[in-house]
């Protein structure tokens, strides 16, 4: 016998579960509240859409209980996810790294097929439906799926809404934060470095200890920092913050060379070029804005004369490129993460299907929950598996 499903949100776990459902002959009836479903498959990826991704691990993701997505992960790994993909018309490509992408390299054919195919099995979709209260629809509904994200991207939608509905039902709700994130630095000159990018090394550390260190492009923005190396230590960061505890980080914009390398450059430069100035020989290493601005930072006059610069200057500017600790004020905000950690409690959610301990055939999916993944299509990978795992206990029952 057809079930009546009622799924509350038109993004990436509400689509997959409305899929699986409808595809065994079920009544599905999303309520999406913008006007269009998809918006953060839309602009995912910078609108490549990093779908997923073939390595997948409970290590790469964070909450209280981080164990809480091993079956999940079991039970819909990246196999089982590309059979489902191609089985709409959606091929792959899969990188070296691991991370995958449509084979057209664009979201927006990622969210077409999902929409056009959910259509096409029966899903109605009721657009522009603001929910605000789902305790009436258990009278309707034979299952209620809450897919309606986190507070992340507020301008796509991103809200508080499932927590709303989960203290309906009196879940706990773990406080959220914000994740792959911009972070705020509160430095004059990390300001005037706007637009300027490096290939660096980021090392974080939370109460004046050393937590981790990672490599990628470091992008200096008009409120701190920016690229995928300050997105890698974010999730960190913003938890960090949200406790109260001393957060900083420091830039490497060399990696490539040493403390003492970079000294001896500056150095050595100096003599075998004597009209040159300081910044002469800084834009030998950095971009221009970054060696004006590291200079200005340093209290050092950029049109020094080489014969005026001596060991001991060339030792304090070749600390501040290596190790550069910057304090972190906060994070960019909700708005301008990608995604959010916290959430509804995973140790009220059954992790085999997805459903609520306090409600029956009440369903919570995606970034709903105290889950958030690393970045690399881990966080798409979840909403994909907590959908399924949700839609085959609904169907099942």
């Amino acid at each position: 016998m057809a079930k009546k499903i009622a799924i509350i949100g038109g993004g990436a776990s509400g689509l997959a579960c409305a899929i699986f459902c409808a595809g065994k002959g079920h009544n599905v009836v999303v309520f999406e509240q913008n006007a269009k479903v998809a918006k953060k498959i839309l602009v995912s990826g910078n609108g490549r859409c990093n779908i997923t991704n073939r390595n997948l691990s409970v290590q790469d993701y964070f909450g209280e209980n981080p164990s809480f997505v091993a079956h999940a992960l079991k039970s819909f790994d990246f196999h089982a996810f590309e059979k489902f993909a191609n089985s709409m018309g959606l091929l792959l490509e899969v990188k070296a790294d691991g991370k995958v992408y449509p084979l057209s390299n664009e979201a927006k054919s990622v969210a077409k097929i999902y929409e056009t195919y959910a259509k096409s099995l029966g899903v109605v979709f009721h657009y522009n439906a603001k929910i605000n209260s789902i305790k009436e629809f258990f009278a309707k509904y034979d299952a209620v799926v809450v897919a309606t994200g986190s507070r992340a991207a507020s301008h796509l939608g991103g809200n508080s809404d499932s927590e709303t509905f989960a203290e309906e039902f009196r879940h706990n709700i773990i406080p959220p934060y914000p994740s792959l994130v911009q972070l705020e630095i509160d430095v004059k000159a990390v300001h005037k470095m706007a637009g300027a990018k490096v290939d660096g090394e980021v090392t974080l550390f939370i109460n004046h200890q050393k937590k981790f260190t990672t490599k990628g492009d470091i992008l200096f923005t008009n409120y701190g920092v920016s690229g995928f190396a300050i997105l890698d230590i974010s999730q960190a960061a913003s938890k960090a913050l949200l406790e109260y505890s001393h957060v900083a980080v420091s830039l490497n914009l060399l990696p490539s060379l040493t403390q003492q390398q970079i000294a001896s450059h500056i150095t050595t430069t100096a003599k075998e070029l004597p009209h040159f100035t300081l910044v002469d020989i800084l834009v030998g290493l950095l971009p221009l804005k970054i060696a004006t601005n590291i200079l200005e930072f340093l209290e050092l006059s950029p049109i020094t004369e080489a014969k005026d610069i001596n060991t001991k200057t060339a030792k304090k500017i070749a600390n501040t490129i290596a190790n550069w600790r910057l304090e972190v004020e906060e994070t960019h905000g909700f708005r301008h993460a990608e995604v959010s950690g916290g959430g509804i409690d995973t140790t009220e959610i059954n992790p085999k299907t997805m459903e609520s301990h306090k409600q029956k055939n009440l369903y919570f999916t995606g970034e709903a929950l105290d889950v958030v993944g690393r970045r690399g299509g881990y966080n798409f990978a979840f909403a994909w598996a907590s959908a399924y795992l949700a839609a085959q206990d609904i169907i099942k029952k």
